[in-house]
């Protein structure tokens, strides 16, 4: 029996480190059956199928009716779309519901019940699959012909659900709303008031020619707050302005004050708020999963002083070194962290540790991952260090940078000559020319630096991978250009012949010479710190992405049911007489600026509105669109997009991008080049340096809160 205990705190310790490494809770049953359960259930086959379900149900909206399966979206030339038959696309529904049942199932009993009741994700998670199936029976019923399904719109809450992460920040978000719904309310108030003075100061006269303003901007209340509305995006900046202007250049007055007000002031101060109120959700977020890591590790060190091997009447508990060698055998972590513990447990050279230097043992988990680069291969010959030092000195790499710069300059000079030409009317024999000897250059560079650093060492630098990667691929599409074509040779023209004719495969090889042109970036330190930052963002944004991805989906879903079949063509649709009746169109409307392919009848196209909507520039397009071609209420739609789209969650973004670049910048004095060691941070390291370490007796108060562990002490 007591083997078998000892087991199960070995593995009970398992289970709570890896729930410190990645922020989970430690609230879950930890009897035996459970331990392996929960291990499965966080296991990277059953998170890679609960991944593909979440991903295969959302991709449905793109092939379920109405589909998005057309070449083009324009209402003028679309040909009717291939829509699957009822019940293909009800059945592999019916599949990822099995697999979401299966998922909350295991969740709910892992946690127990008592923890279930208190979990509002859960209970959420199972009305959505509640109302779900329903609506998938009441689909079936109608024989898949009702043109309302509620379970579209519920399908990103289980992408939401999944994602810890994801709920940190909507809970972020959400305690942020208040003081970002005080400058809304300001943002409100102010455009009002600028609405009344408008229709006042743009109102009616006997003259209809001077009218102008009153009849394109301020005919009445809708109309007026749109155009005002619009302007605080500057996307109808001058136009609005242009009838009063031309009348009485004193008008302009009133606009410049309206757009300095709004849009210098008070957007920008909804900025400043988000970033300020947000960060500091965030850091207690962050605060929150230090909390949790501690947590973790603390659980596995009282486990693991309840083994045999720990005296009962001990004063103070320890932990044997060889009971830490058993955890991290079996746990899944990072190579790196196992082997750095590893190192530390043997300098320490302690048979028992206590819980304070089982916590520091442990602090590795919150280091930055640092890469070394492999050493550079030693040659005995003595020309061969020559060759070493000279082709590994920076200053080659430099003389790269320059072949390169010229290169993109060649190419800009002959496209600069040829740009008026037919192509029948090219000779290609300078540029093919050019393109065959930088490509030369391209390869002898990657070889000396091949032999100068060694394979491995080459490799390990991602600018160098990518250099690389875009030389061999050079080389093959040079070889098979001369193997289709012939050597350049004058009076080298295009000929269609094969896949891709010779202007094409020219035109690929030098898009991927322009493209191979940003090797420059690691040799400028503070572009190299800008792109840095640019690619730690992108890796600390799935959460907003995700939440992003989650606010499009519902938005499109109810875009198709709200507006679907809205946009119809007018009479001819020929291209011919479509460009002839332009001219007797309105300038600047849907119709005239022939924005058909703009609709909301599918997927897809409903996604493309939404993008160019989040986009200032296509906001006064998208407000006549809407209220030409549907109804005013559609305006509320449009609205409701953009102040989530473009004010909310566009300042969001900036709040973080301010915050990960002031932390690059913050740091960059205390780092090594970014040449000799790279660095990967996270959203936690970000905030490392002002978060606070919980107490032991906050640890052991939570410890002796949960649900299912019984400490000894």
């Amino acid at each position: 029996g007591t083997g078998a205990d000892n087991d199960l705190y070995i593995n009970q310790a398992v289970v709570f480190i890896e729930d410190a490494i990645q922020y989970r809770s430690i609230n879950h049953r930890v009897d035996s059956k459970s331990l392996w359960l929960y291990r499965w259930y966080y296991s990277r086959t059953w998170q890679w199928i609960l991944s593909l379900t979440i991903t295969i149900i959302l991709a449905l909206a793109f092939v379920e009716e109405p589909s998005s399966l057309t070449v083009t979206s324009d209402v003028r030339y679309r040909l009717p779309a291939w829509n699957p038959p009822c019940g293909l696309t009800e059945g592999i529904e019916l599949l990822c519901f099995l697999v979401f049942l299966l998922d909350v199932s295991v969740k709910s009993y892992l946690i127990g019940w008592k923890e279930f009741w208190k979990n509002k994700w859960l209970m959420a998670y199972i009305m959505t699959l509640i109302v779900s199936l329903t609506d998938w029976i009441v689909s079936l019923s109608f024989f898949c012909r009702e043109s309302v399904r509620i379970r579209r719109i519920l399908r990103p809450f289980f992408l939401l659900q999944n994602s810890s992460m994801m709920k940190k920040t909507l809970k972020s978000i959400n305690s942020t709303l208040p003081e970002m719904a005080s400058v809304v309310l300001l943002l409100a108030v102010h455009l009002s008031l600028f609405t009344m003075f408008a229709m006042l100061l743009f109102a009616r006269t006997k003259d209809n020619q001077q009218d102008k303003e009153w009849v394109v901007y301020f005919r009445n209340l809708p109309d007026s707050l749109t155009s005002l509305l619009v302007l605080l995006t500057t996307a109808n900046n001058p136009d609005v302005m242009i009838p009063a202007y031309s009348k009485n250049r004193a008008y302009s007055i009133f606009f410049i004050l309206f757009t300095v007000l709004g849009n210098l002031f008070l957007m920008n101060l909804l900025t400043a708020i988000i970033y300020n109120q947000f960060r500091g959700y965030l850091l207690k977020s962050v605060q929150s999963s230090l909390f949790r890591r501690r947590l973790g590790i603390r659980a596995a060190f009282e486990v693991l002083s309840s083994l045999r091997e720990t005296p009962p009447n001990a004063q103070q508990f320890y932990v044997s070194a060889g009971a830490i060698e058993q955890v991290l055998q079996k746990v899944e972590m990072d190579s790196r962290c196992k082997q750095a513990i590893m190192r530390s447990l043997k300098i320490c050279s302690c048979d028992q540790l206590s819980a304070a230097q089982f916590q520091k043992l442990f602090e590795e988990l919150d280091k930055d991952a640092i890469m070394h680069h492999p050493p550079s291969p030693e040659y005995q010959s003595h020309f061969m260090q020559k060759m070493q030092f000279a082709f590994g000195h920076p200053y080659f790499g430099y003389l790269g940078n320059v072949v390169a710069l010229a290169n993109i300059v060649s190419i800009c000079v002959v496209l600069v000559l040829d740009a008026d030409k037919q192509p029948s009317e090219r000779d290609d024999f300078f540029l093919g020319a050019i393109n065959c000897f930088f490509i030369l250059y391209y390869l002898l560079e990657m070889l000396l630096k091949i032999l100068a650093m060694g394979l491995r060492r080459y490799l390990s630098y991602p600018s160098n991978r990518f250099d690389g990667l875009l030389t061999v691929i050079l080389l093959i599409l040079e070889i098979a250009t001369f193997a289709e074509y012939g050597f350049p040779h004058p009076g080298w023209r295009p000929e269609f012949m094969g896949l891709l004719s010779l202007w094409d495969m020219v035109r690929l090889v030098n898009m991927l010479i322009v493209f191979r042109f940003l090797r420059i970036i690691p040799n400028m330190k503070f572009m190299a710190l800008v792109v840095t930052t640019l690619l730690d963002l992108v890796k600390n944004l799935r959460a907003f992405a995700g939440i992003l991805v989650v606010v499009f989906y519902a938005f499109a879903i109810t875009g198709i049911m709200l507006f679907k079949g809205a946009v119809v063509p007018l009479g001819n649709t020929s291209a011919a007489n479509t460009t002839h009746n332009n001219a007797t169109l309105q300038c600047g409307t849907y119709e005239q600026l022939e924005y058909w392919p703009n609709n909301f009848d599918d997927f897809a196209g409903e996604n493309v509105i939404s993008w160019c909507s989040a986009h200032f520039q296509a906001e006064f397009t998208t407000y006549l669109f809407s209220v030409n071609l549907i109804c005013r209420w559609a305006k509320i739609y449009f609205v409701a997009w953009w102040l989530i789209s473009s004010v909310i969650w566009v300042n969001l973004f900036v709040a973080l991008l301010l915050e990960n670049f002031i932390h690059k910048w913050d740091r960059r004095c205390q780092r090594e080049s970014l040449s000799d060691i790279e660095y990967q941070g996270t959203v936690e390291l970000m905030f490392r340096d002002v978060l606070e370490e919980p107490t032991e007796e906050e640890l052991m108060e939570k410890l002796h809160q949960h649900p299912h562990l019984q400490l000894c002490r």
